[in-house]
């Protein structure tokens, strides 16, 4: 009678790092230009509901928003862009589908 030596290896889990807030399997909430919306509302839609926005980053993102047309102003887990997006949609913004 022989001898096998197995090993058996735990199942490999998917290491997810920086909390989804990379552009991989995040979400992304992306802000489309329009014409009914003024640079100082974009900037105070986006402080009030997007964390770690103030009116100075708004501003900024509005400006760029603005010259390129749209501007991706948070990623990350599919709830959360889900939240964000529908209060963003409650300011009037106009904004693009919700994608991966």
């Amino acid at each position: 009678m022989s001898t096998m030596s197995s090993t058996l290896n735990p199942p490999r889990e998917r290491i997810r790092r920086g909390g989804g807030a990379g552009t991989g399997d995040a979400w992304r909430v992306i802000v489309l230009n329009d014409y009914h919306n003024t640079f100082e509302g974009v900037a105070f839609a986006l402080a009030q509901v997007i964390p770690g926005v103030d009116y100075a980053k708004g501003m900024a993102f509005a400006n760029k928003i603005h010259t390129s047309g749209q501007a991706m102003v948070w990623s990350g887990h599919q709830e959360l862009a889900e939240l964000y997006h529908a209060q963003l949609e409650g300011y009037s913004l106009t904004l693009a589908p919700l994608e991966r």
